[in-house]
């Protein structure tokens, strides 16, 4: 039975491959589309879609389907790129991921897609939708330990009408296995890792590329140089490894850990040990987006989360002025200017939006510049 056609992000990994192969199954005409974001070559010269791109064409000829490559880099630097690197010169720990789907994949691709008389656009998100109740909800996937609603959190209602999720139901050992029963040669492909268009590389170098900064003084809470830091940008709220301060003959022995930015002197603050300095007991956002649009006007319940791998936690929402402020339940570790706030109610992401301003438990030292 012909169901309509669904366009497929064939991005050459294992999970958009099965989403393919479920949507063919259930008789839908399925077009492939790989999308080309980025267009630099990796440390060995290799242009770093290449492989994936391949891989895409492989899965599509098995299954039967067209698969066309789509060019956003334009795009992408316009919308997701500059936003990153901007962010990153006023010392904020920006989420690529988030822009991503909500610009590019959801956006243009999603334009792309209707545009070749598609009636649904599907990607191997690990997420699921329910459309009962006259409205669609965005939740959690199956496989807790693979859930990817944290980076879908600023779509709309309106954008996941034409969205679908074929493996949100499914654990991640499920989609492998029904990759290699189907014989998909991307069956047993490693999963990708960090930033889409950073890959394996060194984060600090490849930003160093884009970002030169100014090198300065690591000082601790007394004021004390402890170090030197390769600019402010580089380093984020309790960072602990690539500080260069190990091993050093004074304080307590504990481990250093990055607490804030003095600005007006370009120092970077550390302290030993994860003391009150590094909580928090509230956070601002600027901007709180609400997948159904439709911003509450009261105080309400509900969990967070303010970076992608770590547990729920309790908080309440007061919504003023078109932003937010979170308060925690409890006092919440390294809370990232830049960074998402997600919320939840039980299975169903809520949406969220940009951390700007953070309350920590006990302030730093009045001789800083605070960030």
């Amino acid at each position: 039975m012909d169901r309509g056609r669904a366009v497929v992000g064939l991005s050459g990994g294992v999970d958009s491959s099965v989403a393919a192969l479920l949507l063919a199954e259930q008789g839908y005409d399925v077009v492939g589309v790989f999308m080309k974001n980025w267009e630099e070559k990796d440390e060995n010269g290799v242009c770093t879609s290449t492989e994936d791109r391949a891989d895409a064409l492989l899965v599509a000829e098995k299954l039967g389907i067209p698969c066309y490559t789509v060019n956003f880099t334009e795009e992408y630097m316009e919308r997701v790129f500059s936003i990153f690197l901007s962010e990153y010169r006023q010392n904020r720990t920006p989420n690529p991921d988030i822009l991503c789907n909500t610009e590019i994949k959801f956006k243009a691709f999603l334009d792309f897609a209707m545009g070749m008389d598609a009636e649904l656009l599907a990607t191997g998100h690990y997420a699921r939708l329910d459309r009962t109740g006259g409205r669609i909800k965005l939740l959690r996937s199956a496989d807790r330990s693979k859930d990817q609603t944290y980076f879908l959190a600023g779509l709309c209602e309106e954008q996941l009408e034409k969205a679908t999720f074929p493996i949100g139901g499914m654990q991640k050992s499920q989609v492998r296995e029904l990759a290699a029963k189907a014989g998909l040669a991307t069956a047993a492909k490693k999963d990708s890792t960090g930033v889409c268009f950073i890959g394996e590389r060194n984060f600090k170098k490849f930003l160093m590329g884009f970002l030169p900064a100014q090198p300065g003084d690591i000082v601790d809470l007394t004021g004390r140089t402890v170090g030197r830091h390769d600019g402010l940008m580089y380093y984020t709220m309790g960072q602990r490894k690539g500080l260069g301060i190990g091993g050093k003959d004074f304080g307590t022995g504990e481990s250093w850990f990055v607490v804030g930015k003095d600005l007006a002197n370009n120092r970077l603050i550390v302290q030993q040990g994860e003391h009150e300095e590094l909580f928090f007991t509230s956070l601002t956002c600027g901007r709180l987006h609400m997948i159904s649009r439709r911003t509450p006007g009261d105080s309400f319940r509900c969990t967070a989360k303010f970076r992608y791998r770590e547990p729920d936690r309790g908080v309440t929402v007061h919504p003023a002025r078109g932003g937010c402020v979170i308060e925690f339940d409890e006092p919440e570790r390294a809370v990232t200017l830049g960074q998402w706030a997600v919320l939840y109610d039980g299975e169903e992401c809520l949406g969220g939006g940009e951390i700007d301003e953070a309350v920590r438990l006990k302030p730093l030292p009045s001789h800083f510049n605070i960030m």
